[in-house]
């Protein structure tokens, strides 16, 4: 019995060895990158780089502080960069989660604040992701609908969901829900996601919260799911070529509606570490940029969990270390340090598949 099942272990290991093997160049690169233009920025602005390197360590991950801080602003880029990898595995392009984000953001904080004070947490929470995750996966209807039923490109009505998303969302804080300083009311205690500190003392005073742990199981289980369920290897067919799927019988629109539709979801849920897990309320702006963020998580990460979460973590330490060495550096010129960190994902990605990775497509 074990004899047999030797085989596909020994598969199974050689592909995950060559997927760190594909992962580290890209890694390596991007790192590299960082390192550099953040000393040329220090020589810039007449700072010593060792300097600024010092404080941007102390501000991430030299303190408990740091760390905490670091994985709040990992937790939504990795739903984010989740998100991406879903549609990514179909061949589409989620450039809608900024919307969704801000849309589920919206109406999960509703759900949050208008249940009944006394609903117990394990309905609270569950009710207001639940609604979150819907709101999502609505927005991705939209763009989903257009590339599977009018051929569509789904980058072109993913902008224009992220317009609507941001036009929408105000007028329904003003107008329709009357809060004139343009957030929502407080989420029921009940509602609202522990933070990391009940769990890790000296995590004390930072904003993360269970969303991590969250996320990350989310991320393992989507990978798992998208594995071994035949909708998810179809997926992949489709992604690797819309005609051959086709010709083998596969619903491709179908299969790219529920991509989309999966990937709105996850975009969604990312309210959990900005809405329930830290303001407990929305307020217009909370969470922005996070959707545009995860595409370098996805791509860095090459869609499988492990390297989604590295490269939530690297972009969440980018973001940490820019309010690390505000005093010192404008934290406009971090922005453009994570700029030129997408840049060089991009380049990356493509330098690692030329040097052997399979090309496939993120789980």
């Amino acid at each position: 019995m074990s004899s047999a099942r030797e085989p596909p272990r020994r598969a199974r290991g050689r592909r995950r060895l060559r997927a760190l093997r594909g992962a580290a160049l890209p890694a390596a690169l991007v790192l590299a990158g960082i390192l550099l233009a953040l000393n040329l920025i220090s020589f810039g602005f007449g700072e010593a780089p060792a300097s600024t390197l010092r404080r941007a360590f102390e501000g991430t991950w030299g303190t408990p502080y740091g760390v905490g801080q670091v994985l709040f602003k990992a937790t939504p880029l990795l739903f984010t960069g989740l998100a991406f990898s879903i549609a990514l595995r179909a061949g589409l392009f989620n450039i809608g989660a900024e919307g969704q984000v801000t849309m589920a953001s919206l109406a999960g904080a509703v759900v949050a604040a208008e249940l009944p004070p006394r609903t117990p947490w394990f309905v609270a929470v569950p009710a207001s992701i639940a609604c979150a995750v819907a709101a999502g996966a609505a927005v991705a209807l939209v763009p989903a609908l257009l590339r599977a039923r009018l051929g569509a490109h789904e980058i072109i009505s993913g902008i224009m969901m992220n317009r609507v998303a941001d036009v929408l969302a105000p007028w329904l804080l003003a107008s329709v829900l009357g809060r004139a300083a343009m957030r929502t009311a407080d989420a029921i205690p009940a509602a609202t996601l522990p933070r990391l500190e009940r769990i890790v003392p000296a995590l004390h005073g930072s904003a993360a919260s269970v969303a991590f742990p969250l996320a990350v199981a989310l991320a393992l289980a989507a990978h798992r799911a998208l594995s071994r369920s035949r909708a998810g290897r179809e997926m992949r067919f489709v992604g690797q070529g819309a005609e051959v799927a086709r010709a083998e019988g596969i619903d491709v629109p179908r299969r790219r509606l529920v991509a989309m539709l999966a990937s709105g979801a996850a975009a969604g849920a990312a309210m959990t570490a900005t809405t329930l897990g830290y303001k407990g309320y929305y307020e217009l702006g909370l969470g922005a940029g996070a959707g545009f963020s995860g595409i370098p998580v996805a791509l860095l990460g090459r869609g499988t969990p492990l390297g989604l979460v590295l490269s939530a973590v690297l972009f969440g330490t980018l973001e940490q270390a820019g309010l690390a060495i505000n005093a010192r550096v404008p934290k406009e010129a971090m922005d453009v340090l994570e700029a030129l960190a997408i840049v060089l994902v991009a380049a990356a990605a493509g330098g690692g598949e030329r040097a052997g990775r399979p090309g496939e497509p993120p789980a």
